[in-house]
């Protein structure tokens, strides 16, 4: 599979690009002669960002207690 990295084209082309809809063609075309045919896929979903664990007092008196041994060792 070839990759083409959007963030590297001028914005007005990326822009196309991205805005292909699902089945929509896009024909590139070099000095009046069709190069390529691009058809549009399906938007790939986004996934829900995971929660974050709750707090919990014993880790972080675990974590700091690991902390201050390292420093108290290093000192």
């Amino acid at each position: 599979m070839k990759r083409l990295d959007l963030d590297d084209l001028p914005p007005k082309i990326a822009h196309l690009l991205a805005s292909v809809e699902e089945d929509e063609e896009l024909i590139l075309v070099q000095g009046g002669a069709l190069v390529a045919r691009l058809r549009g896929g399906a938007p790939i979903p986004v996934q829900p960002a995971q929660e974050p664990e709750p707090y919990n007092n014993e880790r972080a008196a675990e974590i700091f207690e690991q902390f201050r041994n390292a420093i108290e060792e290093d000192f």
